[in-house]
């Protein structure tokens, strides 16, 4: 008997301090899945003018380098975009923070820019200035980037449960991560996105949110009524830290 209340006191204790149950994600789904129809421009197109009020857009352009590491220079970055050279991260770029040293030599490359636009304001001064994604000028050193392909992407409205999913194995570019967690009854969680970087997640084919690397809150909060008795299904969007494997369910918040 006192063996049975021991056990029942450490688990309580357990609780208390947040134990969490981690989860592993063992599957993926190409990001391509998501595309939309293509539009093809000799300039960027900032994504209103795609349609898109909020989401997600790859901007797309065969480039020549003509020398070693030349710097990527943009007008406007709205709201936060991730660079890929030849499907190999480069680094990020904000309104803030428009200029990124590309690694790479003189040669035919392929840039690769996706974008998230977190919505248009609606109040303030900036509510003249309104647009989203990428536009105005965008060069290499002092060459002018032309010919862009730009692909909607469609995310946060995507119906996961039809996207096909392999055995997990190594990603270079923003992709959909699939895992399977059994819970004895269903209860409200925290998901703990430490580590990863920026991205949306689902579960059981509802939209719960967003996570971003840089916020202080590093965790999604997973309503009782999203999860069910036995397995269950969590669907995550990384936008950049892709070899990020594991998640955990929290009882508690979790904060950086």
């Amino acid at each position: 008997m006192k063996k049975i209340t021991y056990i029942i006191l450490f688990l309580a204790f357990l609780s208390s301090k947040g134990f969490a149950q981690e989860i592993q994600f063992d599957k993926q789904a190409s990001v391509d899945q998501g595309y939309l129809k293509s539009q093809e421009s000799a300039n960027l197109l900032p994504m209103n003018e795609l349609n898109v009020e909020t989401g997600y857009a790859l901007y797309l352009a065969e480039i020549n380098l003509s020398v070693e590491n030349p710097m990527l220079s943009l007008e406007n970055v709205r709201d936060y975009a991730v660079v890929f050279l030849d499907d190999k991260l480069q680094g990020t770029l904000a309104d803030q923070h428009k200029q990124l040293a590309l690694k790479a030599g003189p040669g035919k490359h392929k840039l690769q820019i996706y974008v998230e636009n977190i919505g248009r304001i609606t109040y303030g001064p900036e509510i003249l200035d309104n647009s989203r994604g990428l536009f105005g000028s965008i060069t290499l050193g002092k060459d002018e980037i032309e010919d862009w392909m730009i692909t909607p992407i469609k995310i946060k409205n995507l119906e996961v449960s039809k996207l096909i999913f392999e055995q997990r194995k190594s990603s270079s570019l923003p992709c959909f991560f699939k895992a399977e967690v059994n819970l004895s009854q269903p209860s409200a969680y925290y998901l703990d996105i430490s580590g990863w970087g920026m991205g949306e997640v689902w579960v059981n084919g509802t939209y719960v949110g967003a996570y971003w690397e840089e916020e202080k809150q590093q965790s999604i909060q997973i309503p009782s009524e999203a999860l069910k008795a036995g397995q269950n299904e969590i669907v995550v969007f990384e936008l950049k830290n892709l070899e990020q494997k594991n998640m955990k369910l929290s009882k508690q918040a979790v904060f950086r």
